[in-house]
């Protein structure tokens, strides 16, 4: 059996590479979040009040449901973290 090599665990999962693109970034942004409400140190109902979040939605976030979140509400959300957001455009290997 031959073995593959993947980057990320999105990209052996996901049937594209956009949508792993996608999925990585988001990924990303949700782990950046929590950390940086996690520093907040206070509970999930205070910080879904500072993002503008219910407590459930929230908790969401917090637990990583990934599905739940588009990559444009990922980046407003970490922007009301007071994070900033950066993308790096490379060109893939042939």
């Amino acid at each position: 059996m031959k073995q593959r090599r993947f980057a990320s665990v999105w990209d052996a999962i996901e049937p594209s590479r956009a949508t792993a693109a996608n999925m990585k970034a988001r990924a990303e942004i949700m782990i950046a979040i929590r950390e940086r409400v996690a520093a907040w140190d206070t509970t999930q109902a205070v910080a879904a009040k500072r993002l503008g979040l219910t407590q459930p939605r929230m908790n969401d976030l917090l637990r990583g449901r990934i599905n739940k979140f588009s990559l444009d509400a990922l980046i407003n959300l970490a922007t009301d973290a007071g994070l900033s957001v950066r993308v790096a455009i490379v060109k893939t290997a042939a």
